[in-house]
């Protein structure tokens, strides 16, 4: 690792521990030849997610998208950013552990209603009504009575 003080490409580790919930390794360093200190943190490099959106075109994974779709879901609602960024990171689990480095807009949009019904009733159908595009209030009705179904 090279120094950011003086460019000196010998430097040893002093502390380490995870940072993160063990996402994340922190490292505090010494370089050998000026004596400073800095910290650096290692992560898990991930290979990208490629969407497969509705219409056959691929795009990559962007969480800050995911994040806004269900923030919308949740607005005004008591969720707080923090569990609204516990479900995304979920979410983003899921795909990354469970998938091909290809994955289906529609696989994801199920694993956020899923995470969303779950979580609040408001923001699922909320979430629903943009995800699933009802075509009128007939449409949008027989979701709702799917889910209240279920529920009961």
């Amino acid at each position: 690792m090279k120094c950011p003080y003086c460019s000196f490409e010998d430097t040893k580790v002093v502390e380490s521990r995870c940072a993160d919930d063990g996402l994340k390794v922190r490292r505090r360093r010494e370089c050998e030849n000026c004596s400073k200190r800095f910290t650096t943190y290692e992560i898990i490099e991930q290979s990208p997610i490629i969407i497969i959106k509705r219409g056959g075109s691929r795009q990559k994974f962007d969480r800050k998208k995911l994040l806004e779709g269900i923030f919308k879901a949740c607005e005004k609602r008591p969720i707080s950013m923090a569990e609204i960024e516990k479900i995304v990171q979920d979410i983003e689990n899921t795909i990354q552990n469970s998938f091909d480095r290809e994955v289906p807009s529609s696989l994801i949009g199920d694993i956020c209603m899923e995470e969303l019904r779950k979580k609040d009733e408001v923001a699922y159908i909320r979430f629903a009504s943009v995800y699933r595009q009802f075509k009128d209030v007939k449409a949008f009705m027989e979701e709702l009575k799917n889910f209240l179904d279920e529920r009961n």
